[in-house]
């Protein structure tokens, strides 16, 4: 491993420790195939977010100049060898990419690329983005690009510890960057429900992965394993913490203030925080039970979020309004739209299982009316006491 800038423990740390330091989703993303690229010791580096469309959300580079970037034009396709990163969720290590009878080109300002090792990112079951390497940097001996070395089994496993703990940062990014758009007080809450969920289970993969990379590293391997045996001790008493905070915090706000109070005041923090006109209106309501309450607070944020960083739209209204001893929730928006069977066949539910999940949870119930260039109606029904 003497080609690497630094190797074994050294290089895994060096590359987590880079990626904890951003919340933006963008800083992760570059994070992530910098450092995959340096770790692994490639050429070429790329790391794509799927859409819900067929093609890519994000795509992300690294090896490749902002004007070569520019000339290579719009974002990749799903097709070919990105396809199967996605659909297959395997991971790929070609020789040489282009001659795998998948392989359908690259455009003209395309750099020449040979072997290949790519990966799913995954968050669970669900493929949250993939991750690209190519043409990787040789000895003297073998130079590159020519097939005279390409990436081995150790770096496949390498780029999976990485592809992990990629999951991770993206995964947190995304719930920062969410929790910016709501009030602080009341996104604490929210925050906290979502890091219980996927945070401490992430740290349970953490003491996993430690583990594995003590097998990779061949210098001093007793004090090694000793080092990771103690990351692992601190990652479990971290998660012992994660729920103890947990579990002292609650939604204040809502106990507070009540239901149509803490939705008019989030509601208007997002009206002055987004060009999409935000309303809210509540004729005739009244208090529900507490679970009712707050599972009708998470389903209205859930949905306030998706419409406003995925639908586009001009206008959003929220409608709180007594249904017999219960309650309607809707909250529609004149935004794009999309196929719901679409988002379900691609495995990107947008929040939809929670939302339906959380509604249920109350005995309620959740409708979602949504076609493309037409807009999203999400409807919520409560019982009362």
């Amino acid at each position: 491993m003497s080609h690497r800038p630094s190797s074994g423990l050294a290089a895994v740390s060096t590359a987590l420790l880079a990626m904890s330091r951003h919340l933006e989703v963008r800083d992760v993303l570059k994070t992530i195939v910098a450092s995959a690229r340096e770790l692994l010791d490639a050429e070429y580096a790329a790391l794509g977010v799927p859409d819900d469309h067929g093609g890519f959300a994000q795509f992300v580079v690294d090896g490749v100049s902002d004007e070569q970037w520019r000339a290579i034009g719009p974002l990749p396709r799903q097709h070919g060898i990105l396809a199967a990163m996605l659909h297959k969720a395997e991971p790929e290590r070609l020789a040489d990419v282009r001659e795998d009878p998948r392989f359908e080109g690259w455009p003209a300002a395309h750099p020449e690329m040979s072997d290949f090792l790519g990966l799913p990112v995954q968050d669970g079951e669900e493929t949250i983005g993939a991750l690209f390497l190519a043409n990787k940097r040789c000895r003297a001996a073998a130079p590159a690009g020519d097939g005279g070395c390409g990436f081995t089994a150790e770096d496949e496993e390498l780029l999976s510890i990485l592809a992990q703990h990629a999951a991770i940062a993206l995964t947190n990014a995304r719930l920062y960057e969410r929790s910016r758009e709501l009030t602080i007080a009341e996104e604490r809450s929210r925050l906290a429900h979502e890091l219980h969920d996927a945070v401490s289970q992430k740290l349970f993969s953490l003491r996993l992965t430690a583990q594995a990379a003590a097998a990779l590293v061949d210098r001093d391997p007793a004090r090694a394993k000793g080092e990771l045996q103690q990351v692992a001790e601190l990652a479990a008493e971290a998660a012992d913490e994660l729920r103890a905070a947990v579990v002292e915090l609650r939604p204040a706000a809502l106990d507070e203030d009540g239901l149509v109070h803490t939705l008019r005041t989030q509601i208007q923090v997002l009206d002055r925080a987004h060009s999409a006109r935000v309303t809210f209106d509540s004729p005739g309501m009244r208090a529900l039970p507490a679970a009712q309450e707050e599972a009708v607070l998470r389903v209205a944020q859930e949905a306030l979020h998706n419409a406003l960083r995925h639908a586009e739209p001009a206008v959003v209204t929220v409608s709180l309004v007594r249904r017999g001893p219960g309650a309607l929730l809707t909250v529609r928006d004149d935004g794009k739209g999309f196929d719901p069977r679409t988002v379900r066949s691609a495995g990107r539910h947008l929040g939809l299982v929670s939302m339906r999940d959380r509604a249920g949870g109350v005995g309620g119930r959740l409708t979602v009316t949504s076609a493309p260039g037409r807009g999203t109606t999400i409807e919520m029904e409560v019982p009362g006491g």
